[in-house]
């Protein structure tokens, strides 16, 4: 037998293998297509819509922070969802009242404000809108989830709204939705509240859902398609008793909003 007849041979062995093993897993197309469908980021639907996730669902973290969050940190942040190459949709979140972030706890009432904004890196920032790569906005919504000690979870926060309900009558809109990308600027909501938790929780987290449609090539009323981005939001919660000793022995934290000992490198460098 030839060395090219042998390798055919082992690649129809190899073949048949296969063969044998898929069907005692996966029985069919229809379980094959439903495993592929689960997996992040496929597009779903009889509509073909895509999702875009752009950040991971964060978790608490063990190290010494009590609950990973940059928002906590800063008392703001800037997250960007790409929805297009060179196109991105940017959420901007920011604490309002207390604007101490180390001082959110369960009984207090914590204000946030939030803007959504979209950014056609392939134009001038000036360029006008028929260059631009066009992006409406439908829909809007929070969801909510705690972190707890007692291992309980709750869902206390809730937002939903059209953003053409939030802006004056006058913005730039169609059924599309509402248009970020116009001279007037996208979506401000300057504040919202999330109110009393759980007396255990020790962070929450945002889940923010926004429903876009996207224009393929600028000034093509044929190339939208629509997506939903995700971005996730972790915000850390502090017990009064704890921001109470914060307040006492912090004397500088107080007007960055950040947390006591956050940021603080322990090393020699």
């Amino acid at each position: 037998m030839s060395k090219t007849s042998r390798r055919r041979a082992r690649a129809i062995a190899a073949a048949l293998a296969v063969a044998v093993v898929l069907p005692a897993t996966l029985t069919g197309c229809t379980q094959v297509a439903d495993l592929f469908a689960a997996l992040p980021g496929q597009a779903g639907g009889a509509g073909g819509q895509s999702v875009v996730v752009a950040t991971p669902e964060p978790a608490a973290s063990a190290s010494s922070k009590p609950f990973d969050s940059q928002f906590t940190y800063d008392g703001s942040v800037s997250l960007t969802s790409e929805v297009a190459d060179g196109l991105e949709v940017r959420l901007d979140v920011w604490a309002v009242n207390p604007k101490r972030t180390m001082e959110w706890s369960s009984t207090d009432e914590k204000q946030f404000g939030f803007a959504i904004n979209v950014v056609d890196n392939r134009v001038d920032e000036k360029a006008v809108l028929t260059q631009k790569r066009r992006v409406y906005l439908s829909s809007v919504s929070i969801s909510s989830q705690t972190a707890q000690t007692s291992g309980q979870v709750s869902n206390p926060f809730q937002f939903s709204a059209d953003p053409r309900t939030l802006v004056p009558s006058d913005t730039l809109r169609s059924d599309r939705g509402l248009l970020l990308n116009s001279f007037q600027g996208g979506l401000l909501v300057p504040t919202t509240s999330i109110r009393q938790l759980p007396n255990d929780t020790y962070g929450i987290t945002l889940e923010f859902a926004l429903n876009v449609a996207v224009e393929g090539t600028a000034n093509t009323d044929s190339s939208f398609s629509q997506q939903t981005v995700y971005q996730y939001l972790p915000i850390a919660i502090f017990t009064d008793q704890g921001q109470g000793a914060s307040a006492g022995t912090t004397g500088t934290s107080s007007s960055t909003g950040r947390a006591p000992g956050w940021g603080q490198s322990t090393g020699s460098n």
